[in-house]
């Protein structure tokens, strides 16, 4: 179970060139800036990653917007763990519940989610409705692939009321409001 003070959330580049390309990109948009609005509401904390933004852009506005304050971790390897500024961020936060979310999902989610779960201690979950592809075909085999890896699928809702709990968390009614 998920819990606020062991769970960090990673956004993979969620990035100008490719974002609009995807496959039911307003749904990705929209989970992915519940998801993040969420988190802070329950101080999870976020780690946001970028592709070689000088050559694919930079974090959609929807989405910085909401993340603007946090240094976002540009990278070259598909996977976020082959970025060293990366692995120290996540070291630093000594948490082993990972929720990702972001783009691709057959390409940077997936080679992340193989890399933290190889690297061990990490139980990874992968918020279905907060990533995608450019093709259906792609992200569902990736998310299918992940699974039987071991890392665990979920959703924006069931991952925020995983990590609320109970109705009678005083932070339940931003959540509520949040989900609507």
């Amino acid at each position: 179970m998920l819990t606020p003070g062991n769970t960090v959330l990673i956004i993979i580049d969620i990035q100008a060139s490719l974002a609009h390309s995807m496959y039911e990109k307003n749904t990705l948009f929209e989970n992915a800036k519940k998801i993040i609005k969420g988190s802070r509401v329950l101080g999870v904390p976020i780690i946001v990653t970028e592709q070689i933004p000088e050559k694919l852009g930079r974090t959609i506005p929807e989405i910085d917007n909401l993340v603007s304050d946090i240094q976002h971790i540009s990278k070259a390897g598909f996977s976020c763990c082959g970025s060293e500024h990366f692995m120290r961020e996540l070291g630093t936060l000594n948490r082993k519940q990972i929720l990702l979310a972001g783009i691709e999902s057959h390409i940077c989610v997936y080679l992340t989610a193989m890399d933290l779960l190889n690297i061990g201690g990490y139980e990874v979950q992968i918020v279905a409705d907060a990533v995608s592809s450019r093709t259906v075909r792609n992200r569902d085999i990736a998310l299918k692939k992940m699974k039987d890896s071991g890392a665990s699928p979920t959703s924006t809702e069931m991952a925020l009321f995983e990590l609320l709990k109970t109705a009678e968390n005083e932070k339940a009614g931003e959540i509520f409001k949040i989900i609507k």
